[in-house]
């Protein structure tokens, strides 16, 4: 009995096309060809153009040095960095769900989040994925300064990764204030308290008494960086509302981008940067 039923489904399916055929006949149809312009026959050319067409792998070179991808050499603190930048994405936009950025509901969110919502660890992944990514950032820097990684005809691409570096920490900084517990609070006061001494911004800054029209100075104690940063004068529902906006909105489009141009540098300067 078993060896007929064996045998009536190897009938049914002797005419069944392989594996490699139905990939061919996608690969061949006219959906394909819509989406992605180069593609088969498999060819050095068409490897080529398949990544230069592409919106996303044009980003990357076409090529790279065998030992300029070793984990020896570059430690992996690149794509690390940007593997946690999606991870943050991806749990932010979840937490986005069940966070209130008002000061009736921000901590005991943060409390539901952890007691009550399934798969609340998202935002202890959220939270650790951050911590990470600083610690993978700052790696990768220093990676590139000591490799020599920086210089010419890459100096432009340095000059990127310490503005990403900047918005990394910001990144880590306005979210610091989301909780909404005393150790927030207390830390944002501290921080914000800093940027008074901010040069040209801060009305406690050197070159703020520089900035004045007409005798008047355009940087006092209600129109610095302070007062802009807070909404105020002090950390209030004003304070979160603004942080808010910027650690999930304004700095993760600004460092999206510059990630993007800096992937693009990275092939235009010449490919992935090998030993000396």
């Amino acid at each position: 009995m078993l060896d007929k039923l064996k045998k009536m489904i190897a009938e049914k399916f002797a005419d069944a096309p392989s594996p490699e055929a139905i990939k061919q006949n996608i690969a061949e149809g006219q959906i394909w060809k819509s989406i992605f312009r180069h593609g088969y026959p498999d060819t050095p050319r068409n490897r080529v153009m398949a990544v230069l067409s592409n919106v996303f792998l044009h980003l990357h070179p076409v090529k790279a040095r065998h030992s300029g991808v070793k984990m020896s050499y570059t430690w992996c603190m690149g794509g690390l960095s940007f593997f946690l930048f999606l991870n943050l994405t991806v749990t932010g936009i979840l937490l986005m769900f069940y966070y209130r950025p008002t000061a009736e509901y921000a901590y005991y969110d943060i409390v539901a989040l952890r007691e009550h919502v399934p798969l609340g660890i998202m935002r202890e992944i959220h939270r650790w994925g951050a911590h990470a990514m600083v610690i993978a950032v700052w790696l990768h820097m220093f990676r590139v300064f000591m490799t020599g990684s920086y210089k010419p005809p890459r100096e432009f691409n340095w000059v990127i990764g310490v503005v990403l570096l900047v918005l990394t920490l910001l990144l880590s900084f306005t979210g610091y204030l989301l909780p909404w517990d005393q150790l927030a609070m207390w830390a944002i006061t501290v921080g914000t308290n800093m940027a008074r001494a901010t040069p040209f911004m801060g009305y406690e800054g050197p070159g703020a008494s520089m900035i004045q029209i007409g005798g008047v100075h355009l940087v006092h104690g209600g129109s610095d960086i302070h007062f802009a940063l807070l909404g105020g004068h002090f950390v209030s529902e004003a304070t979160l509302i603004r942080f808010y906006v910027l650690h999930c909105v304004f700095v993760p489009i600004v460092a999206a981008t510059l990630m993007a141009v800096h992937f693009w540098r990275v092939r235009k300067d010449g490919g992935i940067s090998g030993p000396l």
